[in-house]
């Protein structure tokens, strides 16, 4: 009896880990463990120390220098360190934050960020809450086109099914979608503001010139229209494979990713350079590279509603 209540137990084990086994945490994608970043803007826009937060092991990263990914962390966000004409500049918009029962989370906030320097300049911008795999490429010295600041995607080559975690996702919804650049007067943009989430599948190759083209394997894009009044836990996204453009559940925004909001990604000679999608990839075909990416706003650059928040946790790839 004792040698079968031992089998039985084991085979319960088995089971209970067998459930598991298909799922995949993302490196660091508990985001329990976070990186601290004080840095000194400079006296003209008001000398204070400003803390940013990076995904990675625990520990600090101080003082006026670019930030590289720490300890494999496949994790890049929008909190920046700039450093335009020699004035240092700080944005934070994604924070940890703790999400009840699991640790802590990462928090994606839009808001508005104000440089002013006495006779100098007098601005302020819009700023989404992005999380993305890949790096930022510090310092910022403009704020001209915020994408080629970003290398997105990190090489990977199997195909999982879909995108699971745990999100919360808030929207003022009454105070409207504007687009504030710095350079322009505020404007009101219609729609209503969303939070996104990303996962594509690429497949990369580099030309002879350093130029990067791709072909779209699998799509995942997905927008958070209402509240969630609270967290919701174990989400699981779909990933569909393949020219998707035809299907019923495909929307404009899934397509290819071309034009203004392209991606930008390191070549084999250290330069950013647009990642150009210029086809769908047939749905046999192996990927090279991954994009996840989250979002508080979706509108793009300067575009958003402010106090949208998007909550993430514990984001995992099904197999």
């Amino acid at each position: 009896r004792g040698m079968k209540k031992t089998i039985l137990v084991c085979m319960l084990a088995m089971l209970a880990i067998g459930a598991y086994a298909d799922e995949e945490m993302l490196k660091y994608g508990d985001f329990n463990t976070w990186i601290t970043r004080n840095i000194h803007e400079s006296v003209l826009v008001g000398g204070k120390y400003q803390t940013l937060y990076e995904v990675g092991p625990t520990g600090t990263f101080d003082g006026q220098r670019a930030f590289t990914n720490q300890g494999g962390c496949p994790w890049a966000n929008s909190n920046v360190y700039a450093k335009v004409c020699g004035i240092v500049k700080t944005n934070v918009s994604v924070y940890p934050d703790e999400h009840p029962g699991h640790g802590k989370c990462a928090k994606l906030y839009t808001h508005i960020v104000k440089c002013k320097a006495i006779g100098i300049v007098n601005i302020s911008v819009l700023a989404a809450g992005s999380i993305y795999t890949g790096t930022m490429v510090e310092p910022i010295t403009s704020s001209s086109n915020p994408m080629s600041k970003m290398s997105i995607g990190i090489p990977f080559t199997r195909k999982p099914k879909a995108l699971k975690f745990d999100y919360k996702y808030y929207s003022p919804g009454d105070t409207g979608r504007i687009r504030e650049t710095g350079f322009s007067k505020r404007k009101t943009i219609p729609g209503k503001d969303m939070g996104e989430a990303t996962c594509l599948l690429q497949k990369r190759w580099e030309d002879e010139d350093g130029n990067i083209h791709a072909l779209r394997v699998g799509t995942m894009r997905h927008r958070f229209v209402e509240n969630s009044n609270g967290w919701v836990e174990n989400q699981e996204f779909p990933i569909h494979y393949g020219d998707i453009s035809r299907e019923s559940y495909y929307k404009g925004w899934m397509g290819l990713i071309t034009g203004d909001r392209v991606f930008y990604a390191k070549n084999s000679k250290g330069k950013l350079v647009p990642v150009v999608e210029e086809g769908w990839a047939s749905a046999n075909e192996t990927p090279t590279h991954i994009v996840v990416k989250f979002d508080s706003s979706h509108g793009g650059a300067y575009v958003g509603t402010i106090g949208n928040t998007l909550w993430i946790d514990n984001v995992r790839l099904v197999y």
